[in-house]
Parts: C-alpha cells; structure tokens; sequence
C-alpha cells in the first residue's frame, strides 16, 4: 500500500466514524440523507424516554398550527395499565408524553385502552376517539373533546351502543359538514362499516357492513375522496392483499369489496387525499412481517406507484398514521418496534416516483 492509499484509507474510515457519529447526535439529518431520497424533510422520535415501556396506535392531527400526536401506551397491549398518550409539538420540539385519558370504569375496575383517533373539524373542539375494553371483540367507542389544543380533555363520553367511533384512522369531514368515521368490527368475523354524525358526535348513523367476512375478512378501513363526492376505503385484511371499496354517494352506500394488488400482512395502513388531488398510501409492502413500511402514491386510487421507504430493517414498523399539514407538508407517525413512536415529515413535491416492476416494487433510493 502506497503513503497515498493508506491517507485514503484513514480518511475513508475517519468519514465513517463521524457518519456514525452523526447518526448518534443528529438522527434525523442522517437519516434523511442516508436515504436518498429527498422527499424524507425530518425524521425523529416523538419521545426517547416514558413511563410506559411499550406503545403503539399512533394518531397525529394539526390543530390551530400545532402538531398533537397520540397513542396507546402501558406495559403491553391489552393490559389494564393501558392508556392514551399525548404529546404536542411546541417551538420544534415534541412535549414529554402525558396520560390524556385512561380506561378506568370505577376505583376498582380499569380496562385497557384501543387505537385513538385524533380529528379537528372545521368548526368545534378537537375530538379524541378511542376504544376501551378487554379486547378488541368487546370493546365500546369513547369519544373526549378538548378547547385548548389537547392540553385538557373534557370527561370522556361513550357512544352510543353499536357506534365505536373510527376504529385506527381518521374520519373525513364531507362538503355537507358530515364526519364519516371509517369503523370495523371484531366479533362475528371482520367486518367494515362506516359511522356519520353531523353533530360532532351527539347523534350517530351506521352504514354496513360492507363486506360478507366469509369472502374478505377486513378491518381498520381508511377513505379517501374522489372528485364529484366518490369516496374509496383501503384497509386490512388476511388475504394477504389491501382491500379496496368504492362509494357513489358520499359514503351511505357502498359498492362490492375486492383485493388489490398491494399486499397486506394483517396490519394496519393509513391514506390521505393530498391537495393535489393525488392519494397517498403508507403500509408494509410484504405478505409476512412488518417491515418495510413504504410510501405509494396514485393518482387515480387505483393504480399505485413507489415513493419511498421509511424503514427497511428487520423489526416491527406498523399502524402509520398519516396526515398533510396546511403548509402541505405530510407527516406520518408509526409504531417503531413497539417501543417507541417515531414521526416523519416528506415533501410530497419531491416524490421519486417508480412503478412496480414484475410485482415487486423498485428501491427508491437506488440509480
């Protein structure tokens, strides 16, 4: 080895030392470079440290300019110490997580808490849906307002029986004020159906279900709008494959449920209609497992092109939740290895769109 290839080498592993340096004090920059892919503006943890040892279920909303996430958090799932943990994001920076309701029934009984769900409406307070109940075939909708950006919550009220709220993502609010709540059922087969109030939640109609469970055993629906009050669910299923359903008439009636081509291990997804009027879909794009959590964009809801990759690595990265802030930045939170819940904000102008290829999606970072 000549004086100059040894200097090359030295310098070439000083480099990596520094990159990992980096990532230890700036993840999020690292991150997002690391990648290649440009559309990744910040990656971070909502929080790195809690009392509770594990998490999942995330929800994000805007309200007033502000970010507010939630999420189910306690010793493990389904336990009674379960409750829903919120943090808002202040001057940059996430605010330490506090308990913002819990699933006690009495000062003896407390069940675990479920899947919120974070939703402004235009006009009104926020609105904070959740789940309380042994398990997800026998728990009951509650629903919690608050006037001051999630720093306070109203008593928290239970729906009506049959009425479970949005079952994991977000309701969309129609043109006539009406919030549609996509909803699920657990007992008695998977089964989607969709709830309306145009009330912020004093009154309550169902729609469905909309599926036959013996044909497609389906849950945690997501919608979004099409042009001329046409509105398309994409949610969960066992078969391996996103399911997908189609509205006319702005959500009371709904068409026949099939299979798309993306695939679905059992897990949840999120969707949003963008203001450009493209759809954007993030979900584990495998059969098996919960890595890796992708990025797909269309421009129709049907036909789905690669955007990027959030994580790739073996682990759990699942249930995202995914939003567009007023400055039309998209930001997504998801469940990382159950331990923590990660928040990652993209450029939707900046998508390096690639299509499938033999079934498989192409690495978005690659040449």
């Amino acid at each position: 080895m000549t004086i100059l290839q040894h200097l090359n080498s030295r310098l070439l592993l000083a480099g990596a030392f520094l990159v990992r340096l980096a990532l230890v004090a700036e993840p999020e920059a690292v991150a997002a470079e690391a990648s290649k892919q440009p559309a990744i503006v910040k990656a971070e943890f909502i929080y790195e440290t809690a009392s509770f040892p594990a998490c999942h279920a995330s929800t994000i909303v805007e309200a007033g300019g502000t970010l507010i996430a939630a999420w189910f958090g306690g010793t493990r799932e389904g336990n009674s110490d379960v409750g829903v943990w919120l943090s808002r994001e202040e001057n940059g920076k996430w605010s330490p997580p506090m308990e913002a309701v819990n699933g006690a029934v009495s000062a003896q009984e407390r069940f675990p808490c479920w899947n919120p769900v974070l939703f402004q409406p235009r006009t009104g307070p926020l609105m904070l849906f959740y789940k309380v109940g042994p398990n997800p075939g026998a728990w009951w909708g509650m629903l919690a307002t608050s006037g001051n950006g999630g720093r306070s919550w109203s008593k928290p009220i239970r729906l009506p029986n049959g009425i479970l709220g949005p079952i994991k993502n977000k309701p969309v609010q129609l043109a006539n004020g009406d919030i549609l709540c996509p909803s699920s059922k657990e007992h008695a087969g998977w089964q989607v159906h969709f709830e309306r109030t145009s009330d912020l939640g004093n009154t309550w109609q169902a729609a469905g279900p909309v599926n036959d469970s013996r044909e497609i055993k389906a849950i945690q629906p997501s919608i979004l709008v099409h042009k001329e009050g046409r509105l398309e669910a994409l949610g969960r299923t066992t078969g391996g494959r996103i399911f997908e359903i189609w509205s006319e008439d702005g959500g009371r009636n709904w068409g026949k449920m099939s299979l798309t081509a993306l695939p679905n291990p059992n897990s949840g997804i999120d969707a949003v209609t963008l203001a450009d009027g493209r759809h954007l879909l993030v979900y584990n794009h495998t059969v098996k497992g919960r890595s890796p959590l992708n990025v797909a964009v269309s421009a129709n809801g049907k036909d789905w092109q690669a955007a990027l990759v959030l994580e790739s690595e073996p682990g759990e990265f699942s249930y995202p939740a995914v939003i567009q802030a007023a400055d039309g930045l998209v930001h997504v939170t998801y469940t990382w290895k159950r331990q923590r819940i990660k928040h990652v904000v993209l450029d939707p102008a900046r998508f390096q769109l690639r299509s499938m290829v033999n079934g498989e999606w192409p690495d978005p970072g690659g040449d």
